[in-house]
């Protein structure tokens, strides 16, 4: 009952909103659909994305002018349900915001260090950042280079990993990226223990264990397929936790003379009984699969939980990456069974 009275307002909002996420067969209208403006007309028509694309006139119809009016209807979401939370949940929240934070700050890393011309155009984020977050948009957009970046990040806990790295020699985004990555799942598993009570832990374990496990496994083939890199260096960037899969094969996965064995070594991890896998689905779909059951049956197991808002927030990053791929696929007029596939849908 305790549960049912902490997250009976949340939950009730969070199906809500789940009630206007776009279905597989509202995709498969929109791969039908001719140009652009199009698309952004029969959004509105049904009444989807109203926070953001009331404000989207038809001469900001470019890709980049529409992928942030739709990172903001997931801001907006985040905030519906944090007005909804106790103080418990808003503790997940804050922690679950490192994700968007990250993001932002390998977004302004590549711009630095690739010397884009173009000025950063973060105001969008801003309000956002602004209430729910300790990094300063009017501090990162005065960067010009990786030191200055660095260093408008001081009063946040980002400041640490990155300046440990910038003296060395040879760093370069990737390296960037890797430490906020490690950074991030380190505290978000470590700090579990300190937000959550025993049931919710054990789900967020679960959860978190499993993610990091898939990451791990996309990380040591990448680094074979694409890189060629040395067992000690791919040692170095895993995330230090082994939720479903033992050290052994870690160690079996990690020394695979090649990709192919690596492939090889990868059925004996339970993430791979699909039957799909290594014949239709990459490393990176069997990620969003495994995730996406995991987290929807971790909801409908325990819907008063934090349970509901991580499959929320899940599923609409998950349409969010969809939907910008279908309105690309359709600007370059591409047959609608290709724009599905692009979205990852089954035609």
């Amino acid at each position: 009952m305790g549960n049912l009275l902490t997250y009976g307002g949340i939950v009730t909002k969070i199906r809500a909103m789940e009630s206007k996420l776009l279905t597989s067969g509202d995709f498969e209208e929109i791969a039908g659909l001719h140009g652009v403006p199009a698309v952004i007309a029969w959004l509105r028509d049904n009444g989807f994305y109203p926070f953001v694309l009331d404000d989207l006139t038809d001469e900001h119809l470019h890709r980049g002018d529409i992928e942030k009016l739709l990172i903001n209807q997931l801001y907006y979401d985040y905030m519906k349900i944090f007005r909804f939370c106790g103080l418990e949940q808003r503790k997940f929240l804050t922690l679950y915001i490192m994700r968007y934070e990250t993001d932002l700050i390998d977004y302004c890393l590549r711009i630095v260090i690739n010397h884009y011309q173009e000025p950063f155009d973060l105001n969008y984020k801003k309000d956002f950042f602004d209430r729910y977050s300790q990094i300063s948009i009017e501090k990162l957009i005065t960067s010009r280079t990786t030191d200055q970046l660095i260093e408008n990040l001081k009063d946040t806990e980002y400041y640490k990993p990155l300046s440990a790295l910038r003296d060395k020699a040879g760093i370069t985004l990737f390296d960037y990226d890797l430490a906020l990555d490690q950074y991030r799942f380190h505290k978000l598993w470590k700090n579990r223990k300190n937000i959550l009570n025993k049931t919710e832990r054990e789900i967020y374990t679960r959860s978190y264990g499993s993610k990091i496990d898939l990451l791990n496994l996309q990380w040591i083939y990448r680094a074979k397929k694409y890189y060629g890199m040395e067992p000690v260096d791919i040692y170095n960037m895993l995330i230090p936790v082994h939720f479903k899969i033992s050290t052994e094969l870690v160690k079996e996965l990690v020394e695979a003379p090649t990709a192919d064995d690596f492939l090889n070594a990868m059925r004996k991890v339970s993430y791979t009984k699909d039957p799909d896998f290594l014949s239709s689905l990459t490393l990176e779909q069997m990620y969003r699969k495994c995730l996406k059951q995991l987290y929807v049956a971790d909801a409908r197991r325990n819907p008063y939980s934090i349970a509901s808002i991580y499959a929320y927030l899940f599923k609409k990053e998950e349409e969010l990456e969809r939907l910008t791929a279908a309105i690309e696929c359709v600007r370059y007029g591409l047959p609608p069974n290709e724009t599905l596939a692009h979205c990852g849908l089954a035609v």
